[in-house]
């Protein structure tokens, strides 16, 4: 939070500004100036830049003028507002109208004096202001520990087995042990290894990546365990692997389902002693390696195939992380647009929302590609939509098309599918911290809910919550079982 006894004063008539400015020294505040808006906003990002949240280099408050060349005290309200949330803004002008005053207000100033200011009225206004900053930058910091809580780095989601993922990546990313994460492609799989990564004692060594499924079968080992010179055809000179790349940090296996016989026995035995030996070496390398895995299809079934050793399994299933599809967390889709919308309107310059109709259709859809399949098709429709508000006719033929279930039955244990999408006018924008909560809170009851047929006892133990607290909210929400 900034220096909450900091204010800048911006007024073109440097009498004037040396006047506040003395006035307000006296009150204990520390103050700077500036002539119009143009140099109020350059001191304010300045101030921003240099500083960080706690110092004294930030502003609480801004008093301006309105009539202001270049930059007038209406525009600087509309930009304070924009890049500043969290600094109140009072207007003092010697051109007072009620039209103008309402309009200050309506942008976001906190109160409008005119001139001259009596002192009295100037101080209550003041106090005013600097308490609405601090609740701002506290409502702020709230937000962002909602946003560090349900979004874990690239990880968006509030929807309760995603809350259980999250308590997973903590739990285990202090230790040393194995974990296996298991989900379709699309869901997240690297994105929570990475997690597990940057938030353990390892954080500082590599994160190095390898997928089973990318590399052709006879270079599987070369690649990971390296190979020396003469090896094979073509192996002119020595190559270290992406395990030996790994030592110090993390190594994360994807699709180890694809691992050949040969690839799964040498990996059994670095799993056990951290030790291998390069393709065409005799000699043991010892490497300090974290391993996490992950896999795209039910390894527990491919070992009673056969097609999967059984004691490698036992060996790397450890901890297993579950993602779930996007189906069975379509409550999660607005957090997720969101997210999108914000990360595509900064790499494309096209600041885009989204109607309530297609927010409805993304929740219809079943997203066989999950998580990446949403992201693919809002970044498509920011790059290809011409109006600054995304609807059903931008989004992807398949998304278009797609009829969602009349009722849980027609779901095919498919959990959540079902589950209702809000209606969010102009497109979801969870700026009020109540609705950031609620929103989410309520559309991940009803989905569980549906998911265990309104069966409140399983409900109640899925959510981790007691059976009250789970009835009062059905209350608050109006959750009324289907007939």
């Amino acid at each position: 939070m900034a220096d909450p006894s900091r204010i800048l004063i911006v007024d073109d008539d440097p009498i004037v500004a040396e006047s506040l400015g003395e006035f307000l020294s006296n009150e204990g505040y520390a103050t700077a100036t500036a002539c119009d808006g143009v140099e109020a906003m350059d001191v304010l990002n300045h101030a921003k830049s240099n500083g960080s949240a706690g110092t004294a280099e930030g502003f609480s408050l801004v008093v301006t003028d309105l009539n202001m060349p270049r930059c007038d005290g209406m525009q600087l309200i509309r930009d304070v507002r924009k890049t500043h949330p969290s600094v109140a803004v009072i207007v003092v002008t010697g051109f007072g109208k009620i039209e103008s005053a309402v309009e200050a207000i309506k942008q976001g100033a906190v109160d409008y004096l005119t001139k001259p200011v009596v002192d009295d009225e100037l101080r209550i206004a003041v106090n005013k202001a600097i308490q609405q900053h601090v609740l701002l930058a506290e409502n702020q910091s709230l937000k962002n520990q909602l946003a560090e809580r349900f979004g874990m780095g690239n990880i968006i989601g509030a929807d309760y087995r995603m809350q259980k993922v999250y308590d997973l990546i903590e739990a285990v990313a202090e230790s040393k042990t194995t974990v296996l994460i298991e989900g379709e492609s699309g869901t997240g799989k690297s994105m929570v290894a990475h997690a597990i990564h940057t938030r353990s004692p390892r954080r500082a060594g590599p994160f190095i990546t390898f997928s089973c499924g990318a590399i052709p079968e006879t270079l599987l080992e070369s690649e990971l365990f390296g190979h020396v010179k003469g090896a094979f055809t073509g192996a002119d000179q020595d190559k270290p692997g992406k395990c030996l790349a790994a030592n110090g940090g993390t190594l994360f296996i994807d699709e180890i389902n694809s691992a050949t016989p040969m690839l799964q026995l040498k990996l059994l035995r670095v799993l056990q002693e951290k030790k291998f030996e390069p393709v065409g070496s005799h000699q043991t390398v010892s490497v300090d390696v974290r391993f996490v895995l992950a896999t795209n299809q039910t390894l527990a079934q491919l070992v009673k195939d056969g097609q999967f050793r059984e004691d490698l399994y036992y060996r790397i299933n450890v901890v297993n992380i579950k993602l779930p599809p996007l189906r069975d967390r379509i409550a999660d889709i607005p957090l997720l647009v969101e997210a999108f919308l914000t990360k595509y309107a900064k790499e494309t310059g096209k600041d885009r929302s989204i109607t309530e109709d297609a927010l409805v259709a993304l929740g219809r859809s079943r997203w066989p590609g999950n998580v990446r399949e949403l992201e693919n098709a809002i970044e498509r429709a920011v790059v290809l939509s011409k109006r600054p508000v995304i609807g059903v006719e931008d989004l992807p033929e398949s998304v278009r098309s797609t009829k969602g279930p009349s009722s849980p039955a027609d779901n095919d244990g498919d959990t959540a599918t079902n589950a209702a999408i809000p209606a969010l006018e102009g497109g979801w924008n969870p700026t009020p911290l109540t609705q950031a909560m609620e929103t989410p809170e309520r559309l991940i009851l009803e989905a569980a809910l549906q998911a265990n047929n309104w069966n409140r006892q399983e409900t109640a133990r899925q959510l981790d919550i007691n059976r009250t607290t789970l009835y009062k909210k059905i209350k608050h929400f109006k959750l009324d079982e289907p007939r």
